[in-house]
């Protein structure tokens, strides 16, 4: 797999975001993107009793219908949905649709890695601290990740597939009150003028997260986005490699190297049609 993969790394690195720039322009894109477990109370991440039931059909049933639970989400499901489709083009082996998935699959399982795609209150709009989606989950990062360690050895081949999308959401989800608590506390400790700043970005000076406060937020969590980059990143290896074993791990080095021509177009046709859609309200985590 590794020649294959790292000859199209700027296909997968580029294509990684399409799934955020159909939401835009395909209605039902925005709930796979998360899962609000705070919706369904404490038991909701149990694979047994008052749980979420792991087939979708079974939790459409238990909610009361489709639109009720993509209401809050449907991240894990989703990734099985892709386990699934990716397994059969590295079957098929069709060039085009395994880096299309691909690409479109890590995007889903780095979704479900972030704390804050797990709760309702997924940019702190719910307790007076809006903005704290960006600051995990983009300022910190572009702030530190140069330093970030995310070697994570090989991927290791996954027995249970949907069992490991229902628990990374979990661990997700477990780290949702250090996301939230941290930031309160050191928003009490810094004044206003110390949390915010003023940066360069192209022509337009931003307001964002100081240096000093995503610092100090990185400190107190414990490098808690790197880990979590980490874990994305080894479990995306994982699923991919899962997907190739389970086609039967067909010789990719048989198949062209190389998107085609009309995927291509695909790609820009779709990049032109996402910007030219209106801004409209999405249903779930629309900030």
């Amino acid at each position: 797999m590794l020649p294959f993969f790292k000859a199209n790394i700027d296909y997968l690195t580029t294509n990684a975001t399409r799934p955020d720039s159909r939401r835009t322009v395909v209605p039902t894109e925005a709930p796979r993107h998360f899962l609000d477990v705070d919706a369904y109370g404490d038991s909701a991440l149990t694979s047994h009793g008052r749980g979420l039931p792991r087939p979708y059909a079974d939790a459409v049933a238990l909610v009361g219908g489709e639109d009720s639970l993509l209401r809050h989400g449907i991240v894990p499901w989703q990734i099985v949905t892709m386990k699934g489709q990716l397994t059969a083009a590295f079957r098929e082996r069709d060039t085009d649709k395994i880096l299309r998935l691909a690409a479109d699959m890590g995007h889903y399982v780095a979704d479900a890695c972030v704390p804050l795609h797990t709760t309702r209150n997924y940019n702190g709009q719910l307790t007076n601290q809006r903005g704290i989606h960006a600051l995990w989950e983009s300022r910190l990062p572009e702030l530190l990740a140069a330093d970030y360690d995310l070697l994570t050895g090989p991927a290791p081949y996954l027995d249970h597939p949907t069992e490991a999308a229902w628990q990374a959401v979990e661990r997700a989800h477990a780290a949702v009150d250090s996301v939230f608590t941290t930031e309160r506390q050191l928003t009490k400790e810094l004044t206003e003028d110390r949390k915010y700043g003023y940066e360069q970005r192209g022509n337009q000076t931003i307001r964002t997260y100081s240096r000093e406060f995503s610092r100090a937020y990185h400190q107190r969590l414990n490098g808690q986005v790197e880990r979590q980059m980490r874990y994305a990143a080894r479990l995306i290896g994982a699923f991919w490699y899962t997907c190739w074993v389970d086609a039967g791990q067909p010789d990719l080095t048989e198949m062209d190297q190389q998107p085609s021509e009309a995927e291509q177009l695909e790609v820009e046709r779709e990049h032109k049609e996402a910007a030219a859609a209106p801004a409209v309200a999405l249903p779930g985590h629309n900030e």
